[in-house]
């Protein structure tokens, strides 16, 4: 399952689509074989025959002379503060009304405003100034947008059978009971809710995506049947709470869980085990430390792909995590160690992000990377590496090492590299007599290399063939000689800026040959430096000057 599909079809927290345009709000309807319709409300417009539209028009009183074939209404982004029921309850042909974005108010909204539209599929009256939702909704309604109001109170039959329904942005304190079980997409995020009642989510089994993040919950506000009944969901996003601890019973049927931004401390097994068909697990800023993922703890889960791990306190990788994982996220921890085989058992991760730890070069094991035969990006930035790690998998295509404390580029550490494409060095304490003879060599098929704001005097020589970016900002050099670039003839872009160049710094035969050089960026060096790009060059904006 690919995580684009699980996303919401429609985006109920924002302005629905306007009349006129060919969407589900306003479907084309044909040429009408009814006769001309009544006058045109005062300027509103009337596309067609079905369609009145009096969007943005500061609108404080509910327009007259709307025509009762009226099915389309868009009254969205006026000064609405009531709506008159007689004027309402005659456009029975309705079946789209949009109420976006005015002053309505519970006490402007009768309760039986919308009970005679009986045609109503869907009603926008998001962001507008609701303390209790409409009582009385027609059952004809698949779609019902009430985000951005103040609701607090929701009358039990209200919803009827709503597949699709947004009450975000709101007051709610608790998960509203008697909640239509037709519901497949339900909207709860940015509300006050921290509890969820017992049996409240006990009949929507055709619920598929949940969306509760930025509430209030508490591992008191769960308990052990609030998602067991949910045997379709597949997407819940519960981030930004103060959960402690996973949910459990959690449904088999689950693809992608959101816990980020949480209070966890610690994974406990059990709770993850009814979710065998978890795909993505978020655990991004949590508290969990040390002993915070047991070994073993996410075995269960055999199929899943993707696991963050952003910004919790970890001191080690995970150790037993599911073989089939692809993409292990542990930026922003506090990893000190790799062992030989803390990532032995994940023979097809693809994607490492070690990012911003603690890891030095004398406790990375010189075999540590040598199961990951399939990996492909491996990030290391912002460590304390004096050294590129041995052993790196040879099949690597993106290798980011900068914000380390790297001085010295050893030929042998990169060797085998046949494949990587993209290589950032920047910031480390490089300078040219620390990079080995030949240590390019090993790069052929390196397209993208970053050694800025290092400490090189000059470009480095036999850069790799098949270079088309080079950045070399921010270091020592003052002076590019006419064989810089000779290795380097697909070169399309070179960075120099804040250097140390001077206006006749760069020989004039420095780029000959460069024949697909587009952009050549030198400013902020001492003097503006004068750049002549070949005669067949591309004639593309290039940066230059102090």
């Amino acid at each position: 399952m690919r995580l684009s599909l699980l996303l919401p079809l429609l985006l109920l927290s924002g302005p629905p689509p306007t009349p006129g345009m060919e969407d589900a709000a306003f479907p084309h309807m044909g040429e009408s074989s009814q006769p001309p319709p009544r006058a045109c409300p005062p300027r509103c417009s009337c596309p067609r025959a079905d369609t009145v539209d009096c969007n943005g028009l500061d609108l404080q009183v509910f327009p007259d002379n709307i025509t009762r074939a009226a099915q389309h209404l868009s009254l969205q982004n006026n000064q609405l503060q009531e709506l008159p029921y007689n004027e309402l309850s005659r456009l029975s042909s309705l079946r789209t009304l949009n109420l976006h974005n005015n002053l309505l108010s519970s006490e402007g909204l009768p309760d039986e405003a919308f009970e005679s539209l009986t045609q109503l599929q869907h009603i926008y009256v998001a962001h507008n100034k609701l303390s209790v939702a409409p009582q009385f909704l027609p059952r004809s309604l698949r779609v019902a947008d009430l985000a951005a109001n103040q609701v607090t109170e929701i009358f039990p039959l209200t919803f009827g059978e709503k597949p699709a329904l947004s009450l975000s942005s709101n007051r709610l304190s608790y998960l509203p009971p008697s909640l239509p079980p037709s519901l497949e997409r339900l909207h709860l995020q940015n509300n006050f809710i921290s509890k969820v009642p017992r049996g409240a989510l006990s009949r929507q089994t055709h619920l598929r995506e949940l969306y509760l993040q930025h509430n209030q919950l508490t591992d008191s506000g769960l308990d052990a049947t609030t998602f067991s009944k949910l045997h379709h969901l597949e997407y819940l996003d519960l981030s930004h709470n103060q959960l402690a601890s996973v949910p459990a019973a959690l449904p088999r049927s689950l693809a992608v869980l959101h816990l980020g931004r949480n209070c966890i401390r610690w994974v406990e097994a059990a709770r993850l085990r009814g979710a065998r068909g978890l795909r993505y697990l978020l655990l991004q800023h949590n508290q969990l430390g040390a002993t915070g993922l047991p070994p073993g703890a996410l075995r269960p889960l055999r199929g899943l792909h993707t696991l963050h791990l952003y910004g919790n306190r970890l001191e080690r990788v995970p150790l037993a995590l599911p073989r089939r994982l692809r993409a292990l996220v542990l930026p922003h921890n506090h990893v000190t160690v790799l062992g030989a085989r803390d990532l032995a058992g994940m023979p097809g991760l693809a994607e490492l992000n070690l990012a911003y730890n603690r890891l030095v070069s004398a406790h990375v094991h010189r075999r540590a990377f040598r199961p990951l035969r399939a990996l492909r990006s491996l990030d290391l930035a912002g460590n304390r590496l004096t050294r590129v790690p041995g052993g790196l998998p040879g099949g690597l295509h993106t290798l980011r090492l900068q914000r380390n404390q790297l001085r010295a580029l050893e030929p042998e550490l990169l060797a085998g590299l046949n494949e990587l494409r993209e290589l950032s060095l920047a910031h480390n304490h490089l300078r040219i007599g620390d990079i080995g003879p030949g240590t390019w060599h090993e790069l052929q098929a390196l397209q993208v290399l970053d050694l800025s704001h290092n400490e090189l005097s000059f470009v480095p020589p036999d850069l790799p063939e098949a270079l088309e970016e080079l950045h070399l900002q921010g270091n020592r050099i003052g002076h590019v000689g006419s064989e810089a670039f000779l290795s380097t003839p697909r070169l399309r872009a070179l960075f120099l800026r804040a250097n140390r160049l001077h206006m006749t710094s760069i020989a004039p035969e420095a780029f000959l040959g460069l024949l697909h050089l587009s952009v050549v960026d030198t400013a902020g060096n001492p003097e503006q430096v004068l750049v002549q790009l070949p005669p067949t060059a591309p004639r593309q904006p290039r940066a230059g000057g102090p």
